[in-house]
């Protein structure tokens, strides 16, 4: 059995120590899923207890990412009638700028009123660093329950605070009791974990040990959705089983959050974001995850309407849905298969998203020979060898020759899609689709997470591709007229990693 979560304790334990977690590696898919020996290591066999250890490739310097405390941003700073208080510095909320804007278009999307964020920093400064900011985090609290009335406060860590040793545990105690409300500290400084995913955790860590309601009254129709800001995909489809959704955690309201242990069941667009919530939920609250692959093509939303069915009692009910959208869709596809016949795509994105986006296309007909997953999880938090989404895709969709784990490093993007040479490229964090674009490679940025999820998913997403194919030509000018920020000796270079393996290159 895996590890029980333990929620008696105020920090998260990290990616790297509960999964095994790694962010550099190079081969086939299917090498990957041996190595990672997903089914010993959810048996309880986890890094250093029998599971196998991955072997990482070390680069010697890293040219961009992402941290945790900005996951935190776009998780607690997204509740809507709560505030997270960054205690940092100020250059640590420059994320609240693009969260501020993915918010609205949330809310709008959601049919929620439109707002800002009730996001704020505590703005450390040199001295705060060298005498504490206590005082300074408590002035802010006061001053975020005046302006904004909420009805939870996130405080979240950064390195700065970390570094000082600051006690944000005893000052978040402090005012919960003073104001009667929950005031959650988040551990989540950039140097905890070297992949961002445990911001996640972070966050619904705290949640649940301090909002989720305990003993809470059952709704045997209500149905837990771990997400981010999409579209409401999940409703119409989960309707056809008289089911109710419940959103979390960005976009819901503190109420949503609370009612997460009333629910018959949990579960998420992706297994990279839902992994720690959902197992917790069922460990400690009684609420079932739901076991199947994600809902992604044909073979995934099969098996995971199926299960969703078994669980709640709605077997028939999901046998029927099934059957329909079968029919429905099927002559779409076929159409959709036939323009896209003969055309290579390449994911760039999230780990388990990747997996599945990866299934869709071929469910489309599109050549895949390449991926890049920002880091790899050998087990999620469940251990259950039906959410093993690596496995899932290379049993039911082949294997992928040039499988890469890259955290995000856009100067390896380039060996990466000279390897396979696509048409196109899938991808959800933007920063890398410049470089794409240089090449002449179209991406298709994926702002709306749920476009390829269900059966009209796979219609969304490959209509969604030959949009963007139809703009090939304006990226072919594109290659034409610009140079690329390298030179030619890394150019030339075959091996993406070279700099990994042997970095002494770097003194060279």
């Amino acid at each position: 059995m895996p590890k029980k979560i333990n929620l008696d304790i105020a920090e998260v334990e990290n990616r790297e120590q509960r999964l095994g977690t790694i962010i550099a590696w190079s081969g086939t898919a299917s090498e990957l899923h041996k190595q990672s020996n997903f089914e010993a290591r959810g048996c309880g066999g986890g890094p250093g207890k029998g599971g196998c250890q991955l072997c990482e490739l070390e680069g010697p310097f890293t040219q961009g990412s992402v941290c945790s405390e900005q996951m935190v941003e776009c998780q607690a700073g997204h509740v809507r009638d709560a505030v997270l208080i960054q205690h940092a510095p100020i250059g640590c909320g420059a994320g609240q700028v693009p969260y501020n804007s993915i918010y609205r278009n949330g809310l709008a999307m959601r049919g929620h009123p439109v707002e800002n964020i009730h996001c704020i920093t505590t703005n450390l400064l040199e001295n705060d660093l060298v005498f504490g900011a206590s005082d300074k985090l408590r002035q802010s609290i006061d001053d975020a329950v005046a302006r904004y009335r909420p009805k939870a406060v996130f405080l979240s860590s950064s390195c700065a605070t970390g570094i000082i040793g600051e006690d944000m545990e005893s000052v978040a105690k402090e005012k919960e009791e003073q104001y009667g409300i929950p005031v959650i500290p988040l551990a989540c400084e950039g140097f905890r974990s070297k992949h961002w995913s445990t911001g996640f955790d972070a966050v619904q860590h705290g949640i649940l040990r301090q909002i989720v309601k305990r003993n809470p009254q059952k709704q045997e129709d209500l149905i837990n959705v771990i997400n981010l800001w999409g579209s409401d995909v999940f409703t119409p489809m989960l309707a056809n089983l008289n089911l109710r959704v419940n959103y979390v955690i960005d976009l819901a309201s503190v109420d949503d959050l609370a009612q997460l242990s009333s629910a018959a069941a949990t579960v998420g667009f992706c297994y990279t974001l839902s992994s720690y919530m959902a197992a917790a939920l069922e460990q400690h609250f009684g609420v079932p995850e739901i076991k199947a692959p994600m809902p992604y093509g044909f073979v995934g939303t099969d098996a995971w309407l199926r299960e969703i069915g078994k669980v709640t009692h709605r077997e028939a009910l999901a046998e029927k849905y099934i059957a329909s959208e079968h029919a429905r869709v099927a002559p779409r596809i076929a159409e959709l298969k036939e323009k896209l016949k003969g055309i290579k795509g390449y994911v760039a994105t999230g780990s388990a998203y990747s997996h599945a986006l990866i299934q869709v296309l071929r469910e489309l007909g599109v050549q895949v020979d390449g991926s890049l997953v920002f880091h790899h999880d050998p087990v999620y938090d469940s251990g259950d060898v039906r959410e093993d989404s690596l496995g899932h895709l290379t049993e039911n969709y082949g294997d992928v020759k040039h499988f890469q784990v890259s955290n995000r490093q856009q100067y390896q993007l380039y060996g990466f899609l000279q390897q396979v040479k696509p048409d196109f490229l899938l991808i959800r964090h933007n920063g890398l689709a410049p470089l794409a674009s240089r090449l002449g490679i179209p991406a298709a940025p994926l702002g709306d997470e749920h476009i390829a999820i269900g059966y009209q998913g796979i219609i969304n997403l490959g209509e969604s591709i030959l949009d963007i194919l139809a703009h090939k030509k304006f990226h072919d000018d594109i290659k034409k007229h610009i140079k690329l920020p390298y030179k030619k000796w890394w150019l030339d270079q075959k091996d993406p990693y070279i700099l990994a393996r042997h970095p002494e290159l770097i003194d060279d």
